[in-house]
């Protein structure tokens, strides 16, 4: 019998399988406090509105929850795909996952939360308390399905009125984040790697005499002394200190990566002193384990443990003392080379701490343990300077590391999709309770385009985290590596960053105290309008509406998408440009923000702070600006200033049209304001302002034009605007010509026809390869229910359909002809990212007159040394989809591996269910229309096929076939080879 119990606060509680199982649970590491999850609160008229259902299969607990039709989801951290979830299957288990894409079902955190909308615009907010590999469950419409290793608590918040009000009592239960160094949310430059000192000094004084703005460098591994962590190469970087106080001195700080693996390697002083300490995670029978990483042989620090955690927050104190500014953890999901899991076994122990659990598998501790590095660096940091914020950024996370580090979205690639994937992944770690994070900007693996590298640095430029990075091996890609339009494109981009310093300073102040994003969807404006649940090509930074096209497409200024209800002024800073992102302010909003600047540090308290004002329909706005030191904890014991702005239009004798008066409504904070210009720019129509200026705290009243005269001024802006934009988007069609490649149609668009004895068999290369007909011709009857857009014989690289290989242009690799050869054969590949190909070969072989064999495989082309050769985690996924013409006669039938005769017929609900262990067919597995007589017999090798899927439809079904989900390398590719027999039982 489920219980539950109130905690935490009004409408959070605790859900258990029973009351043996609650006791059972293992504890929170999600928690800020653990405790709070385990002690119960009195609050009048504190029920639960929504009761998620349990159930047990096997060693598993099942928790489903349903909500009313019109629901959506969002959360589940760092994922690809579009930003509501809906539709989608997660698994949490963190994974080294270079070259994924946007139907990778395991990344590099693990984030088991589930953000809900309700059709009434509330929000409520689902979290599966456990550390272990989680498979949630969206595909189906306002359902979701939790399942895990038992048991786990389920804990729910809300509903609530609106989202933000869920994220704040989120943060009540794992805490919100760390207020960053103001200077770690300026642009960061980095490149795997800049593998001298000279050169990363020569990129930082570049960003100076560009006068592209600029705040931190970054070292990647080639720094170390033969990757070994604390060390530095003696002639790369001969002076690391020395480098340390030159990036100092023209305002960059430097952050320096330390990943987990700790080369075994006697006289090296970090595993040295890890082995004194006794630190190592152990394997089954008690010994350290060894595993290898870029050094070679490495062993990894149990930071579960506080004894591990206290070493490496020793060598970490030590490390910063040479001037290091940030710590980068990477490469901790943990990442192993030489492994078909890319991670150490889950049978090793871990001898964690008892309130995060005691001594444990790494099954239980796999998904926390770059969060608790993260957490030990940070601890370090703080060790070497508690007057200085801690800045880490780290690859692998849980939800709750927001509160000891930053991430960013892995190795991303560059191309289109990847993109187009930077908003929905900011977006949803966001939602997720991780609001410091963004993507690398121009994509990590391959090489950007010029067209690609400015669309994405106006993109960038915008999100939270502001970094820019790029693999070995790829062109160089900063900012002016594309040419002067690149490059100035790219000033103006960060330029932009920079003058809303102060407005993402104080959003991220709001985060930190709140937990609410620092980006947000575009249906926080109106969680009530379904028609924002989907957008994930806009989002807003707190009354700002960022407006992008992350796709070749040309920006389109006057075409008419959507924006939530209410005003919202379109503004710029006489920066517009066709390839940067469109800004609006909602109307009722005061931003503050301030001149450009090559770095944080050039800035001054007595700077100019200039207020965009937008009123809303009453006339009134309203508006707040934080400021503190910028750096260590004073703001703490009050050394900070709040300023709440107002604007509100009054009546005004000298003007019929009346004055908007600008005045500070209210302060925080003990900190003195600074003598300093308070300057305004009070929107009033589409690009048109009229501005003020006064002493900052003194009111201004600023008279207002006709609205003749707004609308004058609207449309000349609107015609020099577009006369402008014209032309530079002239000029740019030129710079960004991409030159593809033009095929004639006929070329492209023609089928691959097979012909050979009682089977006809039709291919379309150019979509996914799909096999759109399979014609048994002595009865005319063809087999696939396909169509031009999906369906038929198609295959994928996940679990989710139309993963990646279901869409992609195959090219024809292999073609002979019956009448040459004795056989039809057609060999396609498609190019699925991340270095693989997925290979597909049809034959009509000439001993048969009624078989189609294929044979098809995921192999790795060029996978990035980043993951040790091996890929992301990908599944081959056989999907054909049979036509039945008499549902109620057609069955399918099969002898099992446990020896067991079995059938499976239609029934009145369609769905799909998967069929494994002993009770897949044992090889073979017959689909039968009984009124016919005509069957389809499809025989495959069971070592190749981990799970068979059946999934019945209106007048069809398919016949799946699934491999186990793995990486692969260039010596392990993932193949099925099976086929089918087209037959006449009747006969």
């Amino acid at each position: 019998m489920a219980t539950h119990l109130p905690i935490v606060e009004k409408s959070v509680y605790r859900f258990d399988e029973s009351e043996s199982a609650r006791n059972e649970a293992a504890p929170s590491v999600s928690f800020l406090n653990p405790k709070l999850r385990e002690e119960e609160i009195k609050v009048p008229d504190n029920e639960p509105v929504i009761f998620p259902e349990f159930e047990r299969d096997g060693i598993y607990q099942v928790v489903t929850l349903k909500f009313s039709p019109g629901t959506s989801f969002y959360g589940t951290g760092e994922v690809g795909g579009p930003v509501e979830r809906t539709g989608k299957r997660i698994y949490s288990w963190n994974t080294d996952a270079w070259g994924y894409n946007q139907n990778t079902t395991s990344l590099y955190q693990s984030h088991p939360w589930v953000f809900v909308v309700l059709p009434t615009g509330e929000a409520f907010g689902v979290l599966a308390d456990t550390t272990r590999r989680c498979e949630i469950d969206l595909r189906k419409d306002a359902i979701i399905k939790i399942v895990a290793v038992a048991p786990f608590p389920v804990v729910t918040f809300g509903p609530f009125p609106t989202p933000e009000v869920l994220m704040t009592s989120l943060s009540h239960a794992i805490g919100t984040m760390q207020m960053p160094p103001k200077w770690a949310l300026g642009y960061q430059q980095c490149r795997w790697s800049y593998e001298t000192a000279a050169r990363v000094s020569e990129v930082a004084t570049t960003f100076r005499a560009k006068k592209i703005p600029c705040d931190v460098m970054w070292m990647d591994i080639d720094y170390m002394q033969g990757f070994r962590c604390f060390t530095f190469d003696k002639d790369a970087f001969p002076d690391p200190k020395g480098l340390s106080d030159e990036l100092h001195s023209i305002g960059f700080k430097g952050i320096w990566m330390l990943d987990p693996g700790i080369m075994a390697e006697e006289g090296y002083e970090a595993y040295d002193s890890g082995c004194e300490a006794d630190v190592w995670i152990q394997t089954a029978d008690g010994k350290p384990y060894v595993g290898e990483c870029w050094p070679g042989p490495v062993v990894f620090p149990d930071f579960l443990n506080k004894k591990t955690r206290e070493w490496w927050a020793g060598l970490v104190k030590k490390f910063v003392a040479i001037g290091v500014d940030g710590i980068w953890n990477d490469m901790n999901e943990p990442a192993v080379f030489k492994t078909v899991s890319k991670t150490m076994p889950e049978t090793n122990i871990h001898l964690g701490d008892e309130e995060v659990g005691g001594r444990q598998s790494h099954s239980h501790y796999h998904n926390v343990y770059g969060m608790f590095q993260a957490r030990s660096t940070y601890e370090g940091m703080l060790l070497a300077n508690e007057n200085k914020r801690p800045f880490v950024l780290t690859r692998a996370a849980f939800i709750g590391a927001h509160r000891y580090a930053a991430t960013w979205t892995g190795d991303n690639l560059a191309n289109w999709e990847h993109l187009g994937m930077s908003i929905p992944m900011a977006l949803n770690l966001g939602l997720s309770g991780q609001p410091f994070s963004g993507p690398d900007i121009g994509g990590f693996a391959g090489d950007s385009t010029p067209k690609m590298f400015a669309r994405w640095m106006g993109l960038g430029a915008m999100l939270p985290f502001a970094r820019g990075h790029s693999e070995q091996g790829t062109i160089d890609q900063e900012p002016w590596s594309f040419g002067p339009e690149v490059e100035e494109l790219s000033r103006i981009a960060l330029n932009r960053r920079y003058r809303l310093l102060h407005h993402f300073y104080t959003l991220f102040h709001k985060a930190h105290v709140t937990g609410v994003p620092v980006m947000t969807p575009v249906f926080f404006a109106d969680p009530t309008d379904p028609k924002l649940r989907k957008i994930d090509d806009s989002f807003l930074l707190g009354s700002i509406l960022v407006k992008t096209w992350p796709s070749p497409k040309k920006r389109d200024c006057n075409a008419a998408f959507l924006l939530p209800k209410g005003i919202w002024q379109r503004f710029h800073f006489d920066d517009d440009h066709p390839e940067l992102p469109l800004l609006f302010l909602k109307g009722g909003a005061i931003v503050p923000t301030g001149p450009v600047i090559q770095c944080t540090a050039e800035a001054s308290p007595t700077d100019t702070i200039t207020l965009l004002i937008a009123l809303d329909y009453n006339g009134k706005a309203a508006g707040s600006l934080y400021e503190d030191g910028g750096d260590g904890f004073d703001f703490k014991n009050g050394d900070y200033l709040v300023t709440h702005y107002e604007a509100e239009r009054v009546p005004s004798l000298k003007s019929k049209d009346g004055e908007v008066v600008i005045r500070v409504a209210s302060t925080e904070g003990h900190r003195e304001r600074p003598k300093r210009t308070l300057h305004v720019r009070l929107l009033i129509g589409e690009n048109v302002e009229v501005e003020g200026e006064c002493v900052d705290g003194e009111e201004l009243r600023i008279h207002l034009p006709t609205e003749d005269e707004i609308n004058k001024s609207v449309i000349v802006k609107r015609e020099t605007g577009f006369s402008k934009l014209e032309r530079m988007q002239s000029l740019l069609d030129e710079v960004f010509e991409d030159h593809h490649p033009i095929m004639g149609v006929g070329a492209v668009k023609m089928p691959e026809d097979l012909d050979k004895g009682n089977v006809f068999v039709k291919v379309v290369p150019w979509l996914g390869g799909h096999i759109m007909s399979m014609i048994h011709k002595p009865s005319g009857y063809d087999w696939m229910e396909g169509r031009l857009e999906n369906g038929g014989y198609e295959e994928f690289s996940g679990t989710e359909f139309k993963s990646a290989g279901w869409n992609e242009d195959y090219k024809v690799v292999k073609r002979d002809v019956a009448q040459i050869s004795g056989y039809e054969v057609l060999g396609m590949e498609g190019d699925i990212g991340g270095g693989l190909i997925l290979a597909r070969e049809i034959l009509l072989p000439h001993d048969s007159l009624s078989k189609v064999k294929i044979s098809s495989s995921i192999v790795a082309r060029s996978v990035g040394a980043g993951s040790g050769g091996f890929s992301r985690l990908v599944r081959l996924r056989i999907h054909p989809m049979f036509k039945i013409v008499h549902p109620m006669a057609s069955y399918i039938k099969y002898k099992a591996i446990d020896g067991t005769a079995r059938e499976l017929k239609p029934n009145m609900e369609f769905g799909e269910f998967p069929i494994e262990g002993s009770d897949r067919p044992n090889g073979e597995w017959m689909l039968l229309d009984s009124e016919t007589g005509l069957a389809i017999v499809n025989t495959f090798d069971i070592k190749e096929v981990e799970s068979c899927h059946v999934k019945w439809g209106p007048g069809s079904v398919t016949l799946e076939l699934w491999s186990a989900e793995r990486p692969v390398s260039k010596e392990t590719p993932l193949s099925i080879s099976h086929e089918y027999d087209l037959i006449d039982t009747s006969e």
